[in-house]
């Protein structure tokens, strides 16, 4: 990794909680950061660039440092509080004309999570690849829905004690999905959504 593009990505951050997305200038950045114009531009196009970039660093990193996970709150608790982290960068994001890159990485970090619990959840049982497939995309909207629902609140509610109540009150519950969906579908096969 390059460490003057990581330093810029860096500043922009701090910037992000500071003030709004379409207030922040290359100009802003170079002399926060102490290198020039061209250093800037060396490594980025524009700032939407850096912008992705940096959103696809936060995730690489998110998805590197907690690549263990267990229950669904171990899963979901430490992404959340990444996000709280930067909660005015984030939502400065949100609120700016790269908010479609933030949401596809978002999408990319809760398909990560959400994937590799339910390969520890499932393994060593009988479900398929496809009804796998089907609780990811399930949990994946889920979470990247509350993240989303947070941020467009501005972020006014509390992140981390919410997804802790979901978790709670959730809790068991994808266990028994799994058993309700081999109970009922012993065979693989789905029942014509007609005969409901």
């Amino acid at each position: 990794m390059n460490r003057t593009k990581r330093a810029i990505s860096e500043v922009y951050w701090t910037l992000l909680e500071e003030k709004p997305y379409n207030k922040i200038t290359v100009q802003n950045i170079v002399e926060r950061c102490q290198v020039n114009r061209n250093t800037f531009y060396y490594h980025f196009k524009d700032i939407p660039d850096l912008t992705e970039y940096s959103i696809m660093d936060w995730t690489d990193q998110v998805i590197k440092n907690n690549c263990r996970f267990g229950s669904p709150i171990n899963c979901i608790i430490p992404i959340a509080q990444e996000f709280v982290k930067r909660k005015q960068a984030f939502t400065h994001i949100y609120n700016s004309s790269c908010k479609e890159a933030l949401i596809r990485y978002l999408n990319e970090v809760s398909f990560y999570i959400v994937q590799s619990y339910i390969d520890s959840a499932t393994d060593n049982t009988s479900v398929s690849a496809k009804d796998k497939a089907i609780f990811v995309r399930y949990y994946k909207c889920t979470f990247a829905g509350i993240v989303l629902d947070w941020l467009a609140a501005g972020p006014s509610y509390d992140l981390i004690e919410f997804c802790q109540k979901i978790c709670y009150v959730f809790e068991g519950s994808a266990k028994r999905a799994f058993q309700r969906l081999s109970d009922s579908f012993p065979d693989g096969s789905l029942m014509d959504v007609s005969e409901v």
